[in-house]
């Protein structure tokens, strides 16, 4: 197999998005479009990869970094102009370069082995990924001769009336043997009404020199969308999220409304989970076996044990041990980690505590910065205060404590193991193992009162 490379096209500005985010950075299921396609490139085993940048070259290069090489297109002058760019990298290697553009984000590794495979085995200078148009108006159309072989492509704006109701497309990405694309490259011309050099000439230039040109023709029209407006975006991200559904119920994942279930490409999820409608599941989440997430949750960074229940509940960057149960309502800020068997009701938030085996807050509580152990019982309305307006601190809470409903646990402080705080109470100083803490003012009962209230307001 001979050595094989790739140039990344990324350096048009897309004013069509109407944006002021570069548009290869538009976001497709969280990640941005030339992410996606660096990665399935990357993924079939290539020596180099180079991509060309141009608006937004900063911000590129901070969302690939070290995947790729870069080049700056200082100049918008078409996509050969572009691929020129990087001939001082690559113009000398012997090899295949595949030329792909950044605003592709739906093309699988599959397809560019298939690619890549398709053309070395035919020996071609030059290979067009290609694919049947349901509807082909606007693309450039690949003519074919008698004999099934690529003769040209004919841009919409030149092609004549037969031309028209050819359905083969060309879709912008190609195999080329490196140095014949560089060579055809010095003969390309601007002469045209954009003054622009673009690299579908290369095709006819190999051509004249009789040069071999193949199509290898996807049978997968959908993945070769090119996003270059909102809609076109609105579509890949519909497409890729099917994909991605259809990939986790094949794998023995319960979806039981894939067209409203949102999971974005490098979350794991293992056999038997069920995701119900509405549930948004992010980043690199872990969902481990036989959980129930939703619906309405959404999930972003979390691992989340076996048979756990997250229902309509936001858990972000933590850890959620086995058989706990979340929600509904409940919210798990970041770096929370929460042992098995526990329990977090409704109208409660967890953030940056530890909640051991079997310990339950069940409603209306707030527990921040806290370190909680096992079987500990947090009664309604309980709020760890640990903020002063300037420094957080910690409140732990030992094994088998019981806090009382509408507690306040002033921070730093320390509730002992097996201890009581009755409910009301405001604590302020450590409470020592297995005693009963109250922190409230004594109940005083003014008989009548009321009515004297009462009389007086009737007088006014």
């Amino acid at each position: 197999m001979s050595k094989r490379y790739a140039i990344i096209l990324a350096a048009g500005q897309g004013t069509r998005m109407k944006s002021k985010l570069y548009k290869v950075l538009h976001p497709v299921l969280g990640k941005p479009m030339v992410e996606h396609v660096l990665e399935q490139v990357k993924a079939i085993g290539l020596e180099e990869i180079v991509t060309i940048v141009g608006f937004g070259s900063d911000q590129v290069k901070e969302h690939l970094g070290e995947e790729s090489k870069f080049v700056l297109q200082a100049e918008q002058l078409g996509t050969g102009h572009a691929v020129m760019q990087a001939e001082s990298l690559l113009k000398d290697k012997e090899g295949t370069t595949i030329v792909v553009c950044g605003d592709t984000p739906l093309i699988t590794k599959e397809t560019f082995q298939k690619l890549f495979d398709h053309h070395e085995k035919a020996g071609s200078k030059a290979t067009i990924l290609t694919a049947k148009a349901p509807n082909p108006t606007g693309y450039g159309r690949v003519i074919r001769n008698a004999q099934n072989e690529v003769e040209r492509i004919v841009e919409q704006k030149d092609a004549s009336p037969e031309e028209l109701l050819v359905d083969e497309i060309n879709t912008g990405t190609y195999c080329f043997d490196n140095q014949a694309l560089f060579e055809a490259l010095q003969e390309v011309s601007n002469d045209n009404a954009q003054g622009e050099y673009y690299l579908p000439d290369v095709i006819e230039i190999l051509k004249n020199k009789s040069e071999k040109v193949s199509a290898f023709l996807t049978p997968n029209f959908d993945e070769t969308l090119g996003v270059n407006d909102r809609v076109a975006l609105a579509q890949a991200e519909k497409t890729m999220k099917l994909r991605i559904n259809e990939y986790h119920m094949r794998n023995g994942v319960s979806i039981i409304d894939p067209d409203n279930t949102y999971i974005q490409p490098d979350v794991v999820i293992e056999q038997d989970v069920v995701i119900y409608p509405g549930s948004m599941i992010s980043g690199t989440s872990v969902i481990k076996e036989r959980a129930i997430i939703g619906p309405n949750s959404e999930i972003t960074n979390c691992e989340i044990g076996e048979e756990t229940i997250v229902k309509q509940s936001v858990a972000t960057n933590s850890k959620i041990g086995n058989r706990v149960n979340i929600g509904p309502f409940a919210h798990i800020r970041p770096e929370a980690n929460i042992g098995d068997e526990a329990k977090i009701g409704n109208f409660v938030e967890i953030k940056k505590a530890e909640l051991g085996h079997g310990s339950k807050v069940s409603h209306l509580s707030y527990i921040g910065d806290a370190q909680v152990g096992s079987n500990v019982n947090v009664g309604c309305g309980t709020i760890t205060v640990n903020y002063d307006g300037k420094n957080k601190y910690l409140t732990t809470i030992e094994d088998d404590a019981f806090i009382g409903c509408n507690s306040n646990l002033i921070a730093p402080v320390t509730i002992g193991k097996g201890s009581y705080v009755a409910a009301g109470s405001t604590i302020t100083k450590d409470v020592p193992s297995e005693a009963l803490s109250v922190a409230r003012a004594r109940q005083s009962n003014k008989e009548g009162y009321a009515t004297r209230i009462k009389n007086r307001q009737k007088d006014k």
